[in-house]
């Protein structure tokens, strides 16, 4: 199967990225395109690896980027995985920790039933087969933070296996063009978070929190099959709306609940897949999406000068937009998996095995928790659509900022306005004063219901839309005053007497210097330049100049304080001027 193409060209120490798909060709970091067939306003794509060239002097060679993902999703609940301690951010440093977690001898481990309900709730949503017996290994490696010089994982038989994530992406300028794709799921397994290790560069020491230690881990393993950072960047902001949308976890990248290690290599098309290397703790989508692109380019550079890619764990330099190698890649045998002898297999049931007269409360059923599984993104994305007759990328919009869809839906609640007119608000105008602030949504000083009021007024023509943006100003600025409260103040009530509107559109048409007595808001440009100008833009609509009747309308507004309404101003200018 055809497969994008991507081709590097070097500029002295410059490498340049673009993608070449049927003839068209985009800029570095643009979304990948692909040729595909479309049905209903989505293209289905075929997982392919990417395709990379360099021009040398001997000829052009071709290579396929390959990228697998390891997700660690921090599990949202009240305690940790196997100790009672409890589970809170930026709590003073070694203040939750129990003995258990500390490794001191003779404390054993008790699973937490909430981690083991969110591992299933997660693998059902991404369409993994979830198993009825799972079992808990040990994972040995020796670091600072790890007390016990093992990690409690799933490795050889995990609780979900199987399963696929579908993400979307909106491409070029048809708002309705959506690209989906599909990446295999390998596994789904618990297991222990580690501590943190804090590096205090200044006194030459590391410092040992152990918080984290023992927190309740969800790894989502995902199979190799991206080709570039944009693809893995949104197929996990699609993971982490999924876990938000489920509560299985916060998914707050910020805040270390989700963290990456990208898996990446590069080889000939047709050829054994090459030497991959990790890049590990990626702690944001814009971060792994560069972090990705730019060790394909390393490798592809470093195999075209005829030198090796070594099995290594990198890290990802933000600063220098590159990657840095941090250690040899340790094999599996250097783990020294074993069975974990103090927790026995893990059992979970369906309806048909529940035992006969067993306590719920003793057992998990699967079919239970499939029946509380929430609306997940993809499909309130579909519900927007069809319901509000929104796009597709506002649809997409909505869901990718936190809270904001609950606001939307609020004001929609409230609000008489159409809701591609509510859409626009909140994702222009609303959203573009959070971004400018640098606030949350729950942050807002503007509520829905004051968002809805403001429209409610736009809507029955009580205000200009120039009149409404000052009104929402005002609202961010001051909170406890309404809108109507803002209008009656601020005097910016539309025009509601027909007659005077008439005679300022006939004032500015006719260039009568009188016109500043005809009414107290109406006043126009005083000297004869200003008013020739007028006239000529007059004679400029007569003679069928369709850009004039605005600069027309234009020149009514201002000599009304932007209070007269421009459709109302058009009718009257239209009808004035039709022969």
């Amino acid at each position: 199967m055809a497969a994008p193409m991507l081709r590097w060209w070097c500029l002295g120490r410059r490498w340049l990225l673009a993608c070449i798909d049927g003839g068209s060709r985009h800029g570095r970091g643009a979304a990948i395109g692909f040729t595909s067939s479309r049905k209903g306003g989505q293209t289905s794509v075929a997982q392919q690896p990417l395709i990379t060239s360099q021009k040398s002097r001997k000829g052009e060679h071709e290579w396929a980027a390959v990228v697998g993902l390891e997700i660690h999703a921090q599990i949202s609940s009240n305690s940790k995985l196997f100790s009672g301690s409890r589970v809170h951010f930026a709590a003073p440093p070694n203040s939750l920790v129990s003995f258990f977690d500390a490794s001191l001898p003779g404390t054993l481990p008790v699973l937490n039933r909430r981690c083991v309900e969110a591992a299933v709730m997660t693998g059902l949503a991404l369409n993994c087969r979830i198993n009825k017996k799972s079992l808990f290994d040990r994972k040995h490696y020796f670091y600072a933070d790890l007390p016990a010089g093992y990690q409690i994982t799933q490795q050889r038989l995990p609780i979900a296996v199987n399963g696929s994530l579908a993400y979307s992406v909106c491409v070029g300028k048809k708002p309705s063009r959506v690209i989906t794709k599909t990446v295999r799921i390998k596994q789904i397994q618990l297991e222990q978070d580690s501590g943190k290790s804090l590096h205090d560069e200044l006194r030459s020491q590391t410092l040992i929190d152990l918080n984290r230690a023992g927190v309740g881990l969800l790894e989502v393993v995902l199979e190799p099959d991206m080709s570039c950072g944009e693809e893995a960047a949104t197929a996990v902001r699609e993971l982490q709306l999924i876990l938000q949308a489920l509560g299985t976890s916060q998914a707050n990248m910020a805040e270390g609940q989700l963290r990456v290690d990208a898996n990446v290599s590069v080889h000939h098309p047709g050829e054994p897949l090459g030497v991959r290397t990790e890049v590990k703790n990626l702690s944001s989508a814009k971060f792994l999406a560069k972090a990705i692109d730019s060790e394909i380019e390393r490798q592809i550079h470093e195999l075209e000068n005829g030198r090796e890619i070594l099995n290594e764990t990198r890290s990802f330099d933000y600063k220098l937009g590159c990657t840095m190698p941090m250690r040899d890649k340790e094999g599996k045998q250097d783990y020294r998996f074993m069975p974990e002898p103090n927790l026995p297999p893990l059992l979970l049931f369906d309806t048909e095995s529940l035992p006969p007269g067993v306590d719920p409360q003793q057992v998990i059923n699967i079919d239970w928790i499939r029946e509380q599984l929430p609306e997940l993104p993809s499909e309130t994305r579909e519900r927007l659509i069809q319901q509000y007759g929104i796009l597709p990328e506002h649809s997409f919009a909505l869901l990718n900022e936190v809270g904001l869809l609950e606001f939307f839906q609020n004001v929609i609640k409230e609000t008489r306005a159409e809701p591609k007119k509510v859409t626009s608000w909140v994702l222009n105008i609303f959203l573009g004063f959070l971004k400018q602030q640098n606030l949350a949504v729950n942050e807002s000083p503007v509520t829905p219901s004051a968002l809805a009021e403001l429209l409610n007024l736009l809507d029955r023509k009580a205000i200009s839309s120039t009149a409404a943006k000052q009104v929402f100003e005002e609202l961010w600025r001051s909170e406890g005053k309404t809108p109507s409260q803002i209008v009656s103040e601020k005097q910016l009530e539309l025009m509601q007497d027909q007659e005077a509107l008439e005679q300022a559109c006939h004032t500015v048409m006719e260039g009568h210097p009188q016109v500043n007595n005809i009414h107290p808001p109406i006043s126009l440009p005083g000297t004869l330049t200003a008013l020739k100008r007028a006239l000529d833009k007059v004679m400029d609509v007569k003679r069928g100049n369709p850009r004039a009747i605005n600069k027309l309308i234009g020149l009514v507004r201002k000599a009304t304080l932007s209070r007269a309404d421009p459709t109302a101003i058009k009718e009257i200018l239209e009808r004035k001027l039709s022969p």
